[in-house]
């Protein structure tokens, strides 16, 4: 698969993409990023694709 290129105007339209990839990648995982990293860090979580 290949990855889409995007530019944007500003940082803040870049910040505001990212918090909403952010946002719907947390609602998919049901995970907060915090509790994510927390468990990733502690080996509780694997390296599969889909982390």
């Amino acid at each position: 698969m290949q990855k889409e290129r995007v530019q944007y105007t500003s940082p803040l339209d870049a910040l505001i993409a990212v918090a909403k990839r952010l946002s719907l990648y947390e609602n998919q995982q049901n995970m907060k990023s915090e509790d994510f990293f927390d468990r990733y860090s502690k080996g509780q979580l694997s390296d599969e694709a889909v982390f």
